[in-house]
């Protein structure tokens, strides 16, 4: 492999590092509160008489050339144990829309304020805190400058008194719950305050904020000046014990009722303020939410995100080396297993079932955050148990990463993923097996310019393994501009015949890859326009794949495209694609058995889509995709949508749909695929929550029903209830037939040290 191309672009990426100024001087004070502040929701205690109060917010959102149309007045101020930010925020009761109750509610429709901390001042990390008008908490943490990470789960206190005009929220942010280090002298951060304001179809931020990048990008906060310094942080340790009991039954198999009971630990321990070691023994996950279904015409494997707490947190240190279609390092690989089992049936029979398999975690590591203000380091280590049923060993997991910023933005890495599989020994016990292992290096650098306009990534990765370790690499350099009206950007990825990640994410070994694309923006120019449309504009994006070692074209790709951008979030998509498949395998498109075709077949078709979305202010709100054309030897018209209608602020019911016809002339056959997907988010208070969903899915043969019931009886401590249910889509309507059942009653309780 030629990897002139990739050290080349390297020294492009550092080159523009240094480019650009954002410009922004502001700043707040923040002076030591003289006497006690009462978490109220109003700001008449003597310390916020005296706190400096900022304003003047600017839009983000619709026109960053405008002041905010609805403004905000924040103070800052602090004791011995918190950060405290009060805000006043100007907005009618009446034009309130909140879609939930529930606390860590998603980005989208619903109001907010939002305060964003970088005490490292790297402009990359930093955390999250945001309060609706009804006092409903979310927090994160902030990777690669605007990436928010809902999965951080810590406490802290907030307050809101409203009014008719408008309402005003009190924030107590524990200074042991923020990781930072303190530094001789040192007494600045960074901070950022910032809005959503739905029904005026607003976003707005103090610091300004340039409307290609979102309201959290973190290159574009002012200062936050400590009149003294921020005290230390004190002993963080908390821990959190969890029990559970669960009964299932296989009624397809005609197994008896199986019943479990566990209990294990986690553990979260602040070695350092700014340097966390998380313990977890005899983890359980069964709480966690099943996989949103979809029809599944792929070649390759699908990817399916990770949903366990444990391993979401600081997932940014862990997950994302590489590429999405190459990763050293992918958690899902922990802890399950396909194999074939043993049970006995109610009636005697012993039988053999083909099923995916729970690996029992007997313990795991994980030591993550700030050295100082220029490294960050993680260190990942997970001991999986035996499973006897299905004859598999245990086996050791480890992740190390090493991150050292560079220039003002940018950062540098090194990887290290490690799979080591044990054998049972002949005094019974288990030894390493020196024949089973996969281990990964890697090297990365991703660029982030100081007024984000650039952005790059690139690495290169190398695998070994006790097989065949020639072309054992993978490679890849990102660069993207991006500005008010023009956004390019170009990937180019390889990855080598014999590039293994056994516990990463690599479902297309041996290609070579180039994926350029654009697109332009416009925004209206007369005032009447500005009120109907908010941007619009073209783009195009490519793909050129290539199989390896002969660099054969084996997909093509050519997509041009016009976007149409509405009030209220409101969107419209229409486009073309140019498509090439080369065959290096036998493929099913249908996924049926049917229609096979064979290694050596090529195919060109045609296809056109569109998209839309409907303004997300209103309480009833929808969105649809529609595509027709060719796909491979059919003839293929699908689509897929959702119904939502929010019961403010009790939460959304939705109604998802699937739906795909292939038309296959050659055998004289079609086929209809369906996916249906009620689903019902409700809140009944700020403790209380229900999700409920089912997912009919013809292909698949199978209607999955799951409900969980959450109740927050303490802060950050759960009591969960999970009922799931599996049927045969087959005359599901006429007489269901069920598969399996299963309930689960689980406790978790947060207790700090």
């Amino acid at each position: 492999m030629r990897l002139n191309t990739f050290f080349t672009g390297l020294l492009c990426l550092v080159w523009l590092a240094g480019m650009g100024q954002n410009g922004n001087n502001l700043s707040i004070k923040a002076t030591k509160a003289a006497g006690k502040i009462h978490l109220d929701g109003n700001l008449d205690e003597a310390a916020w008489v005296d706190a400096q109060m900022v304003t003047d917010f600017n839009q983000n959102f619709p026109f960053d050339t405008l002041k905010a149309a609805l403004q905000t007045e924040v103070k800052v101020t602090f004791d011995d144990a918190f950060l405290y930010v009060g805000a006043k925020i100007y907005e009618p009761r009446a034009d309130y829309i909140i879609e939930s109750l529930k606390r860590d509610f998603p980005p989208g429709p619903t109001d907010v304020f939002i305060v964003n901390i970088d005490p490292f001042k790297d402009k990359l990390t930093g955390f999250h805190f945001a309060v609706s008008p009804y006092n409903i908490q979310r927090e994160g943490l902030i990777d690669d400058g605007s990436n928010v990470s809902r999965s951080w789960d810590n406490k802290w206190y907030s307050a809101v008194s409203n009014t008719e005009e408008y309402w005003i929220v009190e924030m107590a942010i524990p200074f042991k719950t923020l990781r930072y280090k303190l530094q001789p002298g040192e007494n600045t951060w960074r901070i950022n305050f910032a809005r959503n304001s739905v029904k005026q179809n607003e976003q707005s931020t103090w610091g300004p904020i340039p409307r290609q990048f979102g309201i959290n990008n973190t290159a574009f906060s002012g200062l936050l000046i400590w009149d003294t310094p921020p005290p230390k942080p004190g002993l963080n340790v908390s821990l959190i014990p969890y029990v559970t009991a669960e009964a299932d039954r296989d009624y397809e198999l005609g197994l008896p009722l199986e019943d479990n009971y566990n209990a294990g630990l986690d553990a979260k321990i602040a070695i350092t303020p700014s340097l966390n070691l998380d313990l977890t023994i005899n983890p359980d996950f069964s709480q966690v939410e099943v996989d949103q279904q979809i029809i599944n015409l792929s070649r390759f494997e699908l990817f399916f995100p990770e949903r366990r707490q444990f391993f979401l947190e600081n997932e940014d240190l862990f997950a994302k080396f590489g590429f999405p279609s190459s990763r050293p390092f992918f958690s899902r690989r922990i802890g399950l297993s396909f194999g074939t089992i043993e049970k006995v049936t109610t009636g005697g029979d012993t039988i053999q079932v083909d099923r995916q398999v729970s690996v029992p975690i007997l313990a795991g590591a994980r030591l993550s955050g700030k050295l100082d203000d220029n490294w960050r380091i993680g260190l990942l280590n997970m001991q999986t148990a035996k499973v006897d049923d299905i004859g598999l060993n245990p086996a050791n997991y480890s992740v190390g990463v090493l991150q050292r910023k560079v220039f003002e933005r940018s950062y540098a890495g090194l990887v290290f993923a490690n799979k080591e599989n044990f054998v049972q020994n002949a005094e019974g016990g288990y030894s390493l097996d020196q024949e089973a292992f996969n281990r990964v290096v890697g090297v990365e650098y991703n660029l982030f310019s100081a007024d984000n306009k650039w952005e790059g990534e690139f690495f290169y990765h190398r695998s070994f393994t006790n097989g065949d370790n020639e072309d054992a690499q993978a490679a890849a350099i990102f660069l993207g501009y991006n500005t008010r009206h023009w956004r390019f950007y170009m990937p180019t990825h390889y990855v080598g015949r014999n590039h293994r990640a056994d516990i990463g994410f690599i479902p297309r070994p041996g290609f070579f890859a180039v994926n350029p694309g654009f697109n332009h923006t416009l925004f209206p120019k007369s005032a009447w326009w500005a009120k109907r449309i908010i941007s619009y504009g073209v783009g195009m994006s490519t793909n050129f794949t290539f199989n390896l070692p002969d660099y054969n074209l084996t997909d093509q790709n050519i997509n041009p495209y016009f976007f149409l951008e509405l009030p209220g979030n409101s969107n419209f998509n229409i486009g073309y694609s140019r498509d090439y498949v080369y065959l290096f395998f036998p493929f099913d498109p249908t996924r049926s058995g049917e229609n096979v075709l064979q290694a050596g077949e090529e195919f060109n078709t045609n296809s056109v889509g569109m998209y839309f979305n409907s303004d997300v202010r209103k309480d009833l709100y929808y969105e649809i995709e529609l595509n027709a054309g060719g796909f491979f030897n059919t003839n293929s018209v699908s689509a897929q949508g959702a119904i939502n209608y929010r019961l403010q602020p009790y939460g959304v019911f939705a109604l998802s749909f699937q739906y795909t016809h292939l038309d296959v002339s050659s055998i004289g056959k079609a086929f209809d695929y369906w996916i249906l997907g009620p689903r019902a988010e409700m809140a009944f208070s700020r403790n209380l929550f229900l999700s409920a969903f089912l997912q009919y899915n013809t292909q698949a043969n199978n209607v999955n029903l799951n409900a969980r019931l959450q109740w927050r009886f303490l802060p950050v401590s759960d009591l969960f209830l999970v009922y799931t249910d599996n049927y045969y889509s087959d005359n599901f309507f006429v007489d269901p037939g069920v598969k399996n059942r299963a309930i689960v009653l689980k406790a978790t309780y947060w207790l700090n040290l």
